[in-house]
């Protein structure tokens, strides 16, 4: 009997991509293991520092109060988020013509620049002329994030929940729609009904999609920038500070290369090991 041969060939169209992105990469990683090495005191001229700077970045309080920080945001959001947008997948229609009406709106926060994001939560988180402001001080609620560090706290998490929950939303609903109904209608001539579906049949089904929503979230989260940056700078004083924000206040605004350099191949090692964790204890069970 003939058996088919695999054909390779396709690989030659995508060996160019894998060179392009992989030169992209290594050349401005290599640039900062280069800086994190060495030190420098201007006019392009550098000198042999070895691992000091590492050293100093891991005994660092600042360091490590930041990563506090980053580790709190990053689980908090990813606590709210996953079954938030789950739920919202779970209300959102199967058929008609609504379903592409909450596509739409599902989508439209995904498709808002992140600078943006942050100037609108700005603007309409400010106590004194913005829409959340102002209706949190009328309920009687003293709310200033400008300068209150919980109130920025609640801002800035409130602003990546309305940013991203659609993201995991979407993702579950593509899981949602990919079950057949055969498994629905077993269920239903064994009787089982809401959380029994949901449980046996919807979150087990869901289970690939939701492991990629919580990988993509967190490393979003671990790494964001932008919103958290333009919406509070860090404050109020460095109660918003993640360790992005402080990595680039070492960079640009102190100029400090090497700490800065050193501090980033750390926070690259962290965002690759706790992927790998979450990776590796969401997937254990399809291993066996």
């Amino acid at each position: 009997m003939a058996t088919k041969s695999d054909n390779n060939r396709a690989w030659l169209f995508v060996i160019p991509v894998v060179v392009l992105v992989a030169f992209n990469a290594v050349v401005p990683l290599m640039t900062v293991v280069n800086y994190s090495v060495q030190e420098t005191f201007g006019d392009n001229v550098f000198f042999w520092h070895g691992l000091g700077w590492f050293e100093d970045v891991l005994r660092s309080e600042r360091a490590h109060a930041a990563l506090v920080r980053q580790l709190a945001f990053t689980f908090t959001i990813l606590i709210i988020e996953i079954p938030l947008g789950v739920v919202i997948a779970l209300t959102m229609p199967r058929k008609g013509v609504w379903v592409s009406v909450c596509l739409v709106l599902m989508a439209l926060p995904l498709l808002i620049p992140w600078n943006v994001v942050g100037a609108m939560w700005n603007i309409f988180a400010l106590p004194d002329i913005g829409l959340l402001g102002r209706l949190i001080n009328g309920m009687g609620i003293d709310y200033n994030f400008t300068q209150q560090p919980v109130a920025a706290w609640f801002t800035m998490v409130l602003m990546d929940v309305w940013h991203w929950t659609s993201l995991v939303a979407l993702l579950a609903y593509a899981g949602l729609i990919s079950i057949p109904d055969a498994y629905y209608q077993a269920a239903k001539i064994d009787g089982a009904k809401g959380w029994a579906v949901f449980r046996h049949i919807q979150l087990p089904k869901m289970k690939r999609v939701l492991t990629i929503a919580i990988l993509l979230r967190f490393m979003d989260s671990f790494m964001i920038y932008t919103e958290p940056s333009v919406l509070t700078g860090g404050g109020p004083g460095n109660s918003t500070t993640l360790l992005s924000i402080d990595l680039v206040k070492i960079a640009l605004g102190q100029f400090d290369l090497g700490p800065a350099a050193a501090m980033s191949l750390i926070y690259f090692l962290i965002t690759l090991l706790l992927s790998w964790i979450f990776y590796t204890v969401m997937t254990k069970d399809e291993s066996r």
